[in-house]
């Protein structure tokens, strides 16, 4: 009888092991803005992937709008274990002590995407994202949201325009100097705040790309639009070091496919989708739209340029320079 309930408590137990075995491995992936954004469905369309890929033995858990951690809060977040995956923007790296990723948030830096590109999808690219690996963060892909443009109550068409304006940024040394170069008074802020700030007047405008501006419902607290397209806003999908390099062999192969899927998948829709909650904004009538001339434009490039030498010993001379190097980028010929 003891043999017999000793075979029986074997069997259930190798039962229960067996059920834990087949229990899907949870990412948990976090970001600060909504779902209709290029990021938010780019996360979406990575979690739909991960599932079809490694049938059903991974599922990810998307968490977006900052339901789980505000800007400041997610990075600790991530190295600590809480989450296993973030898309922050490249800006927030800066603050953890990896400054050479502040050379996207240089202003007038890329023309275009097809600029941009060259260094996300290329060996600079990547040696910037090799410099988490020390922070515990593993750097997967680099995605696009777009170009900054810049927000107010009053008309911004020239540099002299923003003197004296309170204008949110994100946490970087790079934009405070961009915002005080055309005399503005940068505010750091989450994300997740600016839209109140906006309408108590606590800060007269901001800097977003239109999908941001749009989502936000920013526009209906910012009287003026004005596509400065002067920056360029992208993220950096990255994971926990330890919980990545800890799955199976073929399971983060899959996730890599995945990853390499939904990247794609996210650069591409992110000029739409810019261009469409731009036609949205100017439909809603709430915001006046403007389009600076070549001349108007090259005004703000005249004024912004300059803010690369300011920032080469934060950044570094040769991470500036090597970006040149792959665009063509010549700031002598201004």
């Amino acid at each position: 009888m003891k043999i017999r309930h000793l075979i029986v408590g074997m069997t259930v137990a190798l039962c229960s092991v067996a059920a834990l075995a087949q229990q899907p491995i949870v990412i948990k992936f976090s970001h600060v803005v909504a779902v209709d954004t290029p990021k938010g469905l780019a996360a979406e369309f990575f979690a739909k992937k991960a599932n079809e890929l490694t049938k059903g033995k991974v599922k990810v858990e998307v968490y977006p709008n900052s339901q789980l951690y505000k800007d400041k809060e997610e990075l600790e977040a991530l190295q600590l274990g809480a989450v296993q995956m973030l898309a922050p923007s490249l800006a927030k790296f800066g603050p953890l002590g990896v400054k050479e990723f502040e050379v996207f948030d240089l202003p007038y830096i890329f023309d275009d995407y097809n600029e941009l590109h060259r260094v996300t999808q290329g060996a600079v690219g990547k040696q910037i994202m090799d410099k988490l690996e020390p922070k515990g963060i593993k750097g997967l892909a680099y995605w696009d949201n777009g170009f900054k443009s810049f927000s107010a109550n009053t008309p911004i068409k020239t540099p002299a325009d923003v003197k004296g304006k309170k204008l949110r940024i994100q946490s970087s040394k790079v934009l405070e100097e961009q915002i005080r170069s055309l005399g503005g008074l940068p505010q750091v802020m989450a994300f997740s705040e600016v839209y109140q700030a906006l309408q108590t007047g606590v800060v007269d405008g901001t800097e977003n790309p239109i999908s941001n501006l749009y989502t936000q419902k920013m526009h209906e607290v910012q009287k003026h639009l004005t596509l400065t397209e002067h920056g360029y806003l992208g993220y950096a999908v990255i994971v926990n070091k330890k919980f990545w390099e800890g799955l199976p062999g073929d399971v983060r192969g899959q996730l890599e496919q995945a990853m390499g899927e939904a990247t794609k998948y996210a650069n591409s829709i992110a000029r739409e989708q810019n261009d469409k909650d731009l036609e949205a904004v100017k439909k809603s009538g709430k915001t006046t739209v403007y389009s600076p001339t070549k001349e108007e434009r090259m005004a703000f490039k005249k004024a912004l340029v300059p803010v690369h030498q300011k920032m080469e010993s934060r950044i570094g001379k040769e991470v500036i320079q090597s970006v040149y190097k792959e665009t063509g980028f010549d700031p002598g010929k201004l």
